[in-house]
């Protein structure tokens, strides 16, 4: 392999450099030392981070199952961006939580996981796609019941680990049906018509991929999951693992299922607005913080599905962009549920009555990333939405258009349920002041400044709409 290929798969050889230097470390370190693994591993992400955004070549590799693009190398790059700020957020649980032989199986376990996100994403062939959705899985469902003292970590494990070996076994049935009707599993060679088995084929593989995205009726086991798994896990699933099955939905829509058009534009349609009403109305009932942004997750996937369905260069623009602002929203909401866990132990709503009054910048943190993830101007998630709508109104979905933004006034109700909690609700206990650790409050201020910023500046978009105009 010479050296202009192996700049191709770059990404993915500085995540297998990463793997072997927190190896090397658990090896030479003593048991007293291990926490120092803690801030070398976010270093050593933040470098591969930040590599990852200078300029790339290009091209494939292994005869076409391996294909790298721009638009592939952005998507990997915002990706691996949350990752970096999920590192940032976990090392006072880290600290605290956990005996410090296990510290390095963390990084181990979520850097696995990337790897098969970023294999996933590049995937010019079925088996290099179902090899990376595998190894997207089966570290983060070891991830799950990683707290390994706590029966609900254990369940959650549990459970991520049967739903995801029903959704790959679906997966898997459709992609024969698909191998059986085409001949191969190259995407390039694949021509699909819209005979019935070829329906059939992609319904499955679409389910089965909806499983990752948490797509009514395919979303229940994340709640359970959600709330059974550390918060920090928690974080990465919510936004990495769900991230990469977007990226690589929406790519396969447009460029292999193109012909099934119709198809699958009817099914969008339909899981579009079950997912955004369900995961809406069930959000509204729930008191464990962490069930809430669950449910709030779904949610938003089915606000996702608005960009997908018309099946355009501006919808699959809207879909990235959407993402990077899901990152910082998210993430920034999870940092201050996983403060004051690790702070106080508190994941009820009830807990945050009058939070504004002992941790003012906490507050206003939260508040700004659940008016992002609500769509309130002129934060970045509003121009999130923003583009999410006008693409499936350029696709002529009025009536759809008509029920996502009915639902995006009730996602208002129930995130301001929150910041009525913190800021207007009385408590004659509340949380006390705290501070959390350097790391965590650069990560908060790096997902409020990117809140901030992706909706303010608009070459963001312009970018991303552009690397999408280039590459179809």
């Amino acid at each position: 392999m010479s050296w202009q290929e192996l700049l191709v798969m770059r990404h993915e050889w500085m995540l297998i450099a990463s793997l072997l230097v927190l190896l090397v470390l658990e090896i030479g370190f003593s048991e007293s030392s291990k926490t120092r693994i803690i801030d070398i591993a976010a270093m050593v992400f933040g470098v591969v981070t930040l590599a990852g955004f200078l300029n790339a070549e290009a091209g494939s590799l292994f005869g076409g199952m391996y294909v790298t693009n721009p638009l592939r190398i952005l998507m990997k790059n915002i990706l691996n961006l949350g990752v970096l700020i999920v590192f940032l957020q976990s090392g006072s649980w880290l600290r605290e939580k956990l005996n410090h032989n296990r510290i390095t199986e963390f990084y181990l376990l979520i850097i696995s996981s990337v790897i098969g996100v970023n294999f996933m994403i590049s995937s010019g062939h079925f088996l290099m796609f179902y090899l990376g959705l595998e190894l997207l899985t089966i570290p983060i469902a070891a991830a799950a019941s990683y707290d390994q003292y706590r029966s609900k970590s254990a369940e959650a494990g549990i459970k991520l680990i049967l739903s995801s070996a029903f959704s790959s076994a679906i997966l898997l049935f459709g992609l024969s049906l698909l191998f059986g009707t085409a001949g191969s599993l190259y995407f390039h060679e694949l021509q699909f018509s819209s005979e019935l088995l070829v329906v059939l084929g992609f319904i499955f593989f679409f389910s089965g991929l909806a499983f990752k995205i948490s797509i009514v009726p395919f979303h229940l086991w994340t709640a359970d999951v959600y709330e059974g798994s550390p918060t920090n896990i928690t974080s990465y699933l919510s936004v990495v693992s769900k991230g990469a099955a977007v990226f690589v939905l929406i790519l396969l829509l447009l460029t292999l299922f193109e012909p099934l058009r119709q198809v699958w534009q009817q099914v969008i349609y339909g899981t579009a607005i079950f997912t955004m009403t369900i995961g809406n109305l069930f959000a509204i009932r729930q008191q464990n913080l962490k069930r809430f942004l669950a449910f709030s997750s779904i949610a938003q996937a089915g606000f996702i599905l608005l960009g997908a369905i018309g099946g355009t260069s501006l919808g699959m623009a809207s879909v990235i962009y959407f993402v990077l602002v899901y990152v910082f929203s998210n993430l920034g909401a999870f940092g201050v549920v996983i403060a004051v866990e690790q702070s106080t132990g508190k994941v009820n709503m009830s807990d945050y009555n009058g939070l504004y009054k002992t941790n003012p910048r906490l507050s206003l943190a939260m508040m700004l990333a659940l008016f992002s993830l609500a769509g309130i101007p002129p934060l970045a998630g509003f121009f999130g939405k923003f583009f999410l709508f006008t693409a499936a109104a350029e696709g002529g979905f009025f009536v759809l258009l008509f029920i996502a933004v009915m639902n995006a006034v009730i996602s208002l109700y129930y995130y301001l349920l929150v910041v009525k909690a913190m800021f207007i609700n009385r408590s004659e206990s509340p949380i006390s002041y705290f501070q959390s650790d350097y790391p965590t409050r650069i990560a908060l201020s790096a997902c409020v400044a990117g809140i901030l910023i992706t909706g303010f500046y608009s070459p963001v978009f312009e970018y991303i709409k552009q690397l999408c105009v280039d590459s179809f």
